[in-house]
């Protein structure tokens, strides 16, 4: 089965953290969800450098994305050229690459769904330049 939604970098770290002022508003979402859900290596590469001096949390991270729970679709050398136009399109916010590729996933991959913790910049992006996403948890 394919990805049902896109998980963030931060939705990630909240969920896994108990001490995160966003733990619980991701734990209750987390069960309203239909799994999986799709992030990319950048999310990953993201996640990790924000973890690299913490071992036991990076553990975490790895028996997460190895579950049921999360996806890893390739960003291929075709979605460049999306990733780089989403990129100026939106370079006032700035637009981050890893934002970029969920983005650019979402209309690969016909998904409006994104679980986050930054709604300033998803409330932003559009997919295909004219869709919402549809946010989870609220604010």
């Amino acid at each position: 089965m394919g990805a049902r939604g896109l998980i963030d970098t931060g939705a990630i770290l909240a969920f896994l953290d108990q001490d995160d002022r966003w733990h619980e508003h991701c734990i209750a979402a987390m069960s309203t969800l239909s799994l999986p859900l799709a992030t990319s290596a950048a999310v990953l590469a993201e996640l990790f450098h924000l973890l690299r001096n913490h071992p036991q949390q990076k553990a975490a991270v790895w028996t997460f994305v190895r579950s049921a729970v999360v996806t890893v679709p390739a960003i291929e050398d075709a979605d460049l050229p999306a990733l780089e136009a989403l990129m100026r399109k939106y370079a006032d916010r700035p637009m981050d690459f890893a934002d970029a590729t969920l983005v650019r996933l979402a209309e690969r991959e016909s998904l409006s769904t994104i679980f986050t913790i930054d709604h300033d910049d998803f409330e932003t992006y559009r997919i295909d330049g004219r869709r919402r996403f549809r946010i989870v948890p609220d604010r």
